[in-house]
């Protein structure tokens, strides 16, 4: 709010001419104080509740240089899970390695439809998705009883600890597109695997799709 004040006279005096006065505006800064309390809550409230919608990807450690050389962790063959994102949403996989290149193993085409891949990340995944899915339903029932910080460390333990998951290696063709990437990331972590990989893909895997797809060598299907 602002007033004018000062009083404004006219007229002569004296026999001379007198000029009016101009009056001092003066600002009330009251209204002004309760507006900047009102936008410092407002931004403080806005600011706690949004969140970033991100992705967590886990990042492998950075390999230290030491002179010895250690030996890689053996991988169970039965328990490697290879996924191929392929053109046109589809999702290939196959089971162990390829041993050998002029005989590899077959290839198996899915989706991400609700019985395509989810279904059989699930299957693989079973013993370790029912833990999680136990000690979750204890926290809702009360039955565990532990502060909401500490039931995320809690997962990740369980998920550690698992050694009958399978050990899923994400791989890409050529053709598929980075939603299907953000997609079997997705599943990834709706079905709890505890370990995956996104790895390069190798020429023989490439010549395993193209072969099981009917796709020619110069990526265009016949």
């Amino acid at each position: 709010m602002a007033d004018i004040g000062g009083a404004q006279e006219t007229g002569k005096k004296g026999g001379k001419k007198r000029r009016a006065r101009r009056g001092v505006v003066r600002v009330d800064m009251t209204p002004m104080v309760d507006l900047m309390c009102l936008l410092i809550t407002f931004f403080m409230l806005t600011t706690a509740f949004s969140k970033p919608k991100i992705m967590e990807i886990v990042l492998p450690e950075k390999i230290k240089k030491d002179k010895e050389k250690e030996e890689a962790p053996k991988i169970a063959k039965s328990r490697t899970l290879n996924i191929i994102l392929g053109p046109e949403n589809k999702v290939l996989w196959y089971t162990g390695a390829v041993d050998d290149p002029k005989n590899p193993p077959p290839l198996q085409v899915t989706d991400f439809s609700p019985t395509g891949i989810r279904a059989l990340l699930l299957e693989r995944n079973r013993a370790l998705f029912r833990k999680i899915e136990q000690f979750n339903n204890d926290i809702i029932s009360g039955k565990i009883k532990m502060p909401l910080d500490s039931i995320e460390p809690a997962i990740s333990r369980l998920k550690k600890e698992d050694d009958t998951g399978p050990i899923v290696l994400i791989k890409a063709y050529k053709s598929s597109n980075y939603g299907n990437f953000v997609d079997i990331l997705d599943e990834m972590s709706i079905v709890g695997i505890a370990r995956y990989a996104i790895v390069d893909i190798s020429w023989i895997e490439e010549q395993m799709v193209e072969k099981t797809l009917g796709i020619s060598s110069t990526g265009s299907t016949p």
